[in-house]
């Protein structure tokens, strides 16, 4: 946004940004000088080189962006750190208890957030252009923005253990969004690390994505893994995932600061009733018109019906329920290859030997995909936990 005429006087633009901010409904405000310390590059790095990163090589490009924010825009000398509290009312792993039934993450259970906090960042940068005379760009996980490097700078939390933000006062459920403007603004005190000894969000992961404290492999994790990843997810994270098949809040959830935190009272992410406990095999059944139905306006939609049906085919392996079976044999022909190959996986999960083996018989003749092909070969059989005593 460019500059206006000349505003009025305001002696205290930190104190007027945050009045305002508060009165746009948002919940944290931090300020941030617009750089980055080099600690926090030289991770960055590191984090590249191992491949830490998966296929999301949208974090390679513009890496001179992500290190220098002035690289991005040179007249930046402020970042202005906006927080919305997503905080849950309900216990957040509370659904993992239902082998039935898909468990979301809690950002997901409503509206897309970028949709709107991006009105009201929008709306707060206008402000500011008519009120300041100042000129800024708006951003909420939208370009190359260490969003919560920033956030930490900003005194509004500080990167726990799992990577994430962890706010003494919002706990670990907050949204985040940036405004870069030329005002020249006094950073916040940035806050301690409080971590201490605790390691609860390292311990709780369900396929160990962290190779160290404040380190996460993103190619292990059930967030990437069902959201990010555009592949055959690999067998050993298969059963980990249990019934979440789209994110995962587990070490999230189990922070210790979670306890001070209050539930949201941000309407726009209160849990729709049809995406906080749905039924896996009602989902199975979604076409791609029926899965634009039910996930409009919600970040599902972005991941697309066919990685949607391979994320809950394998929450339905995982249910030990042989009575669904009859759900999932149809989506043999889908003609998806990922839903191909997870409902081949599902079925051998639940069910016997022989009735498995006749739906090979039928199937794979003429089967085409090689990873497809590979499920029926190789099925990854239930456990003998799972089965029960033999014999």
């Amino acid at each position: 946004m460019k500059k206006k005429s000349p505003p009025p006087l305001i002696t205290d633009p930190a104190a007027a940004i945050r009045e305002q901010a508060l009165s746009l409904k948002f919940d944290a405000v931090g300020f941030s000088p617009a750089e980055i310390n080099e600690q926090t590059k030289e991770n960055l790095r590191t984090f590249l080189a191992r491949g830490y990163h998966g296929d999301m090589g949208w974090m390679e490009n513009r890496l001179e962006w992500r290190e220098n924010p002035t690289a991005m825009w040179e007249d930046a000398k402020s970042i202005i750190v906006l927080g919305v509290n997503y905080g849950p009312s309900e216990p957040p792993l509370a659904n993992l208890a239902y082998d039935e039934r898909g468990n979301i993450s809690v950002y997901a259970r409503n509206r897309d957030y970028h949709d709107f906090i991006k009105k009201r960042l929008k709306a707060l940068a206008r402000w500011m252009v008519e009120n300041l005379g100042c000129q800024v760009k708006v951003f909420v996980d939208t370009a190359p923005v260490l969003e919560k490097v920033a956030a930490a700078q900003s005194g509004i939390g500080w990167q726990g253990k799992n990577t994430h933000l962890v706010s003494r006062e919002h706990g670990s459920w907050l949204f985040l969004g940036e405004i870069y403007t030329d005002l020249d603004l006094k950073p916040e005190q940035k806050e301690e690390d409080h971590c201490g000894t605790c390691n609860r969000c390292l311990t709780v992961c369900p396929t160990d994505a962290f190779p160290a404290p404040y380190v996460l492999d993103a190619k292990r994790c059930i967030s990437y893994l069902t959201i990010e990843y555009h592949g055959h997810i690999a067998r050993e994270f298969r059963a980990p995932m249990g019934n979440r098949i789209y994110g995962c809040d587990d070490c999230i959830a189990v922070c210790p600061w979670n306890k001070f935190a209050e539930p949201t009272s941000e309407e726009n992410v209160y849990p729709r009733i049809e995406l906080t406990a749905p039924r896996l095999a009602d989902l199975a059944e979604l076409d791609d018109a029926g899965f634009r139905q039910i996930f409009s306006g919600s970040p599902v939609k972005r991941i697309g019906r066919d990685r949607f049906i391979r994320n809950v085919l394998i929450g339905l392996g995982n249910c030990g329920d042989a009575a669904i079976t009859p759900r999932i044999t149809p989506l043999l022909s889908d003609p998806s290859p990922y839903v191909r190959a997870m409902a081949v996986w599902a079925l051998g999960r639940l069910q016997d030997h022989k009735d498995f083996s006749a739906l090979r018989h039928q199937h794979l003749s003429g089967e085409t995909d090689p990873d497809v092909v590979e499920e029926w070969k190789n099925p990854q059989l239930p456990t003998e936990e799972r089965l029960g005593p033999l014999g």
